[in-house]
């Protein structure tokens, strides 16, 4: 699944996994970076929701006012 897919609950949810894993250790160091790679990708993810959310809101204020 391409990050232009996701949704914002499928990227958080991945997100959690990815530093589960991170936390539990016993990776290689390979492993661990393309797991760091993984979750900042998937950070962006959710952070280019929530700052459409946020601009939604924004738009929505500016226009009841």
């Amino acid at each position: 699944m391409t990050e232009e897919s996701l949704s914002y609950e499928q990227a958080r949810a991945e997100l959690a996994t990815v530093v589960e894993k991170l936390e539990t250790g016993g990776n290689t160091l390979e492993e661990s970076l393309s797991l760091w790679e993984r979750g900042e990708e998937l950070a962006a993810v959710c952070q280019k929701w929530l700052d459409g959310a946020r601009a939604r809101l924004d738009a929505a204020r500016a226009a009841a006012e």
